[in-house]
């Protein structure tokens, strides 16, 4: 059994999101490759895909929720140190925590290991919030898991942000803090 047929029960197939790109014209490049659950799994494969290009923005995606049970997804590059209280502080929420593998299914239609910001397809219909690390602005491309973790699509920021106007999400771009 492949994971697409794994995922029949999905809200948007990773079929249909890729059907959606190409019928709005919006440009990309897939790339299949084993299941990834990690950023440890996904740096192995990287190196072998796309060598060791620093302009290339691989990303992480956290689906988090505040103590109001506000769920939102966080997006920046794979490297990055993320404090959930700075976090929170940034964002203006409180407790930010991790939310759960059925509330992500729930909200934005992915198992773990699958989050990305093409999870917004699901995402707006349940009004979780999109947060974008104003950093991945330096990257020429990002590279984004199409609502499974057996692709990996290259995707040029203003692409992504076409994607987004499509499905009609507002992502807010924060600089992170540090202390």
């Amino acid at each position: 059994m492949n994971i697409e047929e794994q995922n029949f029960f999905l809200p948007t197939l990773s079929s249909e999101l890729l059907n959606k790109l190409d019928n709005w014209e919006i440009s990309y490049k897939s790339y299949s490759h084993q299941p990834l659950m990690t950023v440890k799994e996904s740096k192995v494969m990287q190196e072998k895909l796309f060598g060791l290009d620093k302009s290339n923005g691989h990303i992480k995606n956290l689906f988090l929720r505040d103590k109001r049970k506000n769920n939102i997804l966080f997006v920046t590059h794979q490297d990055t140190l993320v404090d959930l209280k700075l976090l929170a502080e940034t964002i203006e929420m409180d407790r930010l925590s991790f939310g759960s593998p059925a509330r992500l299914m729930e909200n934005l239609g992915v198992l773990p290991g699958a989050v990305s910001p093409f999870s917004m397809i699901n995402g707006v219909k349940h009004d979780v919030k999109l947060f974008l690390d104003n950093n991945l602005k330096s990257f020429k491309k990002i590279f984004a898991h199409p609502l499974v973790n057996n692709q990996t699509i290259e995707i040029s920021l203003d692409q992504l942000e076409l994607f987004f106007k499509k499905i009609t999400a507002t992502p807010i771009w924060i600089y992170l803090k540090n202390r």
